[in-house]
């Protein structure tokens, strides 16, 4: 008799209906919020990935503005550029994937 008391009772109903509606009807659904929360944990992660690179990049940009040195060197490494009584040979590197996070 408890039972059907509890199954009458419009509150309860209303309850249920709402939580069901809420759960898995919605738009926001649970299950669009799961995969929202893992898409911001891949976008931190990928944010975090590129400030590294930001500040590799500004170590290397402030060592070219004031280090003569490496200024050669990079462009030596980069643009292949030699001085004129030197030889140069190019020997072809490796295929090297950068690991980006949240990028397969």
């Amino acid at each position: 008799m408890n039972i059907i008391q509890l199954i009458k009772n419009k509150y309860l109903i209303s309850l249920t209906a709402f939580i069901v509606f809420v759960l898995f009807i919605d738009h926001n659904d649970i299950f669009i919020q799961l995969d929202r929360q893992q898409q911001l944990k891949t976008l931190l992660a990928s944010k975090a990935w590129y400030q590294q690179q930001i500040e590799f990049t500004q170590k290397n940009l402030d060592a070219l503005q004031n280090n003569s040195a490496a200024l050669e060197k990079y462009a030596r490494e980069k643009f292949y550029l030699k001085r004129d009584n030197e030889d140069l040979f190019i020997v072809p590197a490796q295929n090297i994937q950068k690991n980006i996070p949240g990028k397969q």
